[in-house]
């Protein structure tokens, strides 16, 4: 596919930085057209809610001359792209979705910006996230409520919603997510498109929000990542983002280990694709078994996965100790109080309605000590070493990445209270962090990738978690997946 074969706002990255590169597009093309794209399609979206429209314009001409003037390009060079309304861009408003922040604007890039510029890359405009990230739906009272392509009546999954939806909406070619509980991976299964959670501390953090502006430290859990239409344009991305925080550079340099496998036929593929502490629905299920069989049909070898560590009941207390620990750091005296209650009444909590197995771990997270904390994450890095164990059997896991498909939206308060639908039955809203726990947890990469559709014309994804530091192999099984045409992205009914 070549843009001259397809419109602009849906052709694949590689061939638009192609084309750019030859001069078939120029970069003030490609900027006004996904300018006009969002013009066209964000007022029913509201992906996109702060644009750098007269400075990118100008970059792009600047683009353009840099390159009839013969000098070096960067792999990125004219391509313009959104980013997550949580990467600092110097000069321009990031808000992380909060009211507090509305007015701040940073003088610094972050690291990822700065890698993304120097590629060649030019920054159209931030897209939508809930109030501080901290939510698996894109709302909140500064921008408003960010709608899914697929059906406006469901939300794109948050906390890179905004992103996810602009994708699918075709009003731009890349974005970077960030994922602390699946907030790339989430919103790429909600939205078709797909995603990348890369492996433990791949792609510096510095200049994220959350922390609070200012901080230079990598917070425990949380990833930044590509997400993209294709899973080569995945690789694409991860291989300009990846690498050192700028102040760490003289120390060492990115060696990202070469995909493992070339074809389906030599993969090894496990399988974890159910737990009775998290059940998914059928036809989600159903997809996922017959995606296996067509993997078997190609040659690759599937079986079920065994391993002690693949149980909800053993990841999840220690995900949610620790994800509690980290997200304490924001809450106030009385918010802690209430976590300490949610702990205190875990066992008496299902008589109120559906709770989330383990979710007391949470709360006491929340409020303990440090040598509590050491505990449990010494516990997570004995979890981690194991797990190696398990990527001697196999290349690659499959697994769920949600118990569903989007889910409608709903902003009702408190959050505890939310319940989602699952196989026609009331599940908690937390339940949706449970299939993204493993990865989060054990620090592996994990690409989701779109497979199917539902009865109601919803996408879903698969996950495809490795081993530590294999990045490169669960984006190459997402291509190899594409290019046999047992996954990929379809554009939304009326874009």
């Amino acid at each position: 596919m070549t843009p001259s074969q397809t419109t602009h706002h849906y052709a694949p990255a590689t061939d638009l930085v192609e084309a750019l590169k030859n001069g078939s597009l120029t970069s003030t093309e490609l900027t006004q057209a996904l300018l006009q794209r969002i013009r066209e399609h964000n007022p029913q979206i509201n992906a996109v809610v702060t644009l750098n429209e007269e400075d990118a314009l100008a970059k792009a001409a600047e683009a353009d001359a840099r390159l009839a003037r013969g000098e070096n390009t960067g792999p990125l060079h004219g391509l313009p792209l959104t980013l997550k309304d949580t990467w600092e861009v110097a000069g321009m408003t990031c808000t992380a979705g909060a009211p507090a922040l509305q007015n701040h604007k940073p003088k610094r890039h972050a690291d990822v910006v700065k890698r993304l510029e120097d590629a060649g890359a030019i920054i159209l405009g931030k897209t939508n996230v809930p109030i501080y990230a901290t939510d698996l739906q894109s709302y909140n009272k500064l921008f408003g409520v960010t709608r899914n392509p697929f059906n406006t009546d469901h939300t794109p999954g948050g906390s890179s919603g905004g992103a996810a939806a602009a994708l699918a909406a075709g009003m731009t070619p890349l974005e970077v997510g960030s994922d602390l509980a699946g907030s790339i991976r989430i919103p790429a299964h909600f939205c078709g498109v797909f995603g990348h959670k890369p492996s433990r501390t791949l792609v510096s953090f510095r200049g994220h929000i959350p922390g609070p502006p200012g901080t230079e430290s990598q917070p425990d859990l949380a990833e930044g990542g590509p997400m993209a239409r294709t899973a080569s344009d995945l690789a694409l991305l991860l291989g300009v983002i990846a690498g050192p925080a700028e102040r760490e550079q003289t120390s060492w340099q990115l060696a990202m280990a070469p995909a493992k496998i070339e074809s389906l036929e030599q993969a090894r593929v496990g399988l974890w694709l159910s737990d009775p502490l998290c059940p998914v629905d059928e036809e989600l299920t159903e997809g996922y078994r017959q995606l296996a069989g067509k993997l078997e049909n190609q040659g690759a070898l599937v079986s079920e996965a065994r391993h002690e560590l693949l149980s909800m009941a053993h990841i999840l207390p220690a995900y949610f100790n620790l994800l509690g620990s980290l997200l304490s750091t924001s809450l106030n005296k009385s918010q802690r109080r209430q976590m300490k209650w949610i702990a205190r009444l875990e066992k008496w909590l299902h008589l109120f309605g559906p709770v989330t197995a383990h979710i007391g771990e949470y709360g006491r997270g929340a409020n303990q000590p440090v040598y509590e904390w050491m505990s449990w994450s010494e516990t997570r890095e004995k979890m981690r070493a194991r797990v190696t164990e398990l990527f001697e059997e196999f290349d690659v896991l499959l697994t769920p990445i949600t118990p569903t498909a989007a889910i409608p939206h709903d902003h009702s308060n408190p959050v505890f209270k939310r319940t989602i639908t699952v196989a026609g039955k009331p599940r908690a809203y937390m339940d949706q962090f449970c299939w993204i726990a493993l990865a989060t947890l054990l620090g592996l990469p994990a690409t989701s990738v779109p497979i199917g559709r539902t009865r109601n014309g919803l996408p879903f994804s698969v996950q495809v978690i490795g081993a530590p530091g294999m990045d490169l192999t669960t984006i190459r099984f997402a291509e190899l997946l594409e290019k046999q045409g047992l996954a990929g992205f379809q554009v939304p009914e009326g874009f």
